[in-house]
């Protein structure tokens, strides 16, 4: 079994720290030891909140530094001796109104962070996050790291293209990197006012607020959760162990259910309001995948690592954590 890294005076780059997985990795990081610099732009669109640092703001640096700007990079990274790279325009509907926006953030910014790791001429590990859906339609069930690549939309097609940008600089430069494909992340630190940013976390903030929450057509496609700490556990990981350099991962928790039956879970756990279905919008019915059932059997094997926290659990300590701070956000 891998054990988490020791990342114990440690100096780690955390891209996108404001974000939801960014800085919870940025929590955890600190929590064990290592000194934590933070960049993002808190682009609106992309859900990075300040009060995620609530805890450890003054025990982070935080720096407003666009990944796609070699210049400014380039010195966090030279510094840097593990990277997290959690950056990226995740809205999978609004990268279909503005592809070039989502290419470059998504694909530029790697490339910057790579060329930048390269030229430091020392060997610093990247975990790089990318997501289930890069895989479009699924064709085989469950889905592993193997399955063919269709994307379907705009923010999936340049996390495919970033994800390879990654292996080929890793295998030509000699870079210890990794990717790891998470999906349906919900859990505390979460954007949960937009449904652009992700739907369960919607459906959480909308139950918080006491709210009905829509579910398009039948909404019987099934979909892989998982906890936000169980995610940072397998980067962590990841960020430890020799084996995983330049391999694809899916950090998933085996726990799916159909989108209808998640709404109805959070409805009943966190909020007890109604679920209702609505027409499926054009825009959104184009670039819906169907089905994701995927194995994290890889992980398992190479990591040690399985996802341990089931809904319930997840929910309780979801709703838990926003009950007082609604207000940060919601508004």
């Amino acid at each position: 079994m891998t054990s988490p890294a020791d990342l114990a005076g440690a100096r780690v780059l955390v891209t996108g720290g404001l974000g939801f997985i960014g800085s919870n990795v940025a929590h955890r990081c600190v929590a064990l030891g290592a000194t934590v610099t933070i960049c993002d732009t808190l682009d609106p669109r992309c859900g990075g909140n300040p009060a995620n640092l609530a805890g450890i703001a003054d025990r982070v640096r935080s720096i407003a530094v666009d990944i796609r700007d070699a210049d400014a990079t380039a010195p966090l990274v030279g510094e840097s001796d593990l990277i997290f790279n959690c950056a990226a325009f995740t809205s999978h509907a609004q990268s279909m109104k503005d592809p070039h926006h989502v290419m470059s953030v998504n694909c530029d910014g790697v490339i910057a962070l790579l060329e930048a790791v390269r030229r430091s001429g020392r060997s610093i590990r990247v975990v790089h996050v990318g997501t289930s859906t890069q895989i479009g339609r699924m064709i085989v069930e469950p889905a592993t790291e193997t399955h063919p690549e269709f994307p379907l939309d705009m923010y999936s097609a340049s996390k495919t293209a970033a994800e390879k940008v990654l292996l080929v600089q890793a295998e030509a430069h000699g870079i210890p990197a990794t990717a790891v494909r998470l999906a349906n992340v919900y859990g505390p630190r979460a954007n949960i006012r937009s449904a652009d940013l992700g739907f369960l976390n919607y459906f959480i903030g909308r139950a918080l607020r006491g709210e009905d929450l829509t579910v398009y057509g039948a909404g019987d496609q099934l979909r892989n959760v998982t906890y936000v700490d169980d995610v940072v556990d397998a980067l962590i990981r990841v960020a430890g162990s020799e084996r995983c350099s330049g391999e694809v991962i899916f950090a998933v928790s085996p726990e799916h259910l159909t989108v209808r039956e998640l709404a109805e879970r959070v409805a009943t756990e966190l909020g007890g309001v109604g679920v209702r279905s609505v027409p499926w919008p054009v825009e959104r019915r184009v670039i819906e995948v169907g089905h994701q059932v995927l194995s994290a059997d890889k992980a398992k094997e190479l990591l040690g690592w399985t996802a341990t926290t089931g809904l319930r659990e997840g929910l309780a300590a979801t709703r838990a954590y926003y009950a007082p701070r609604l207000g940060e956000y919601v508004v």
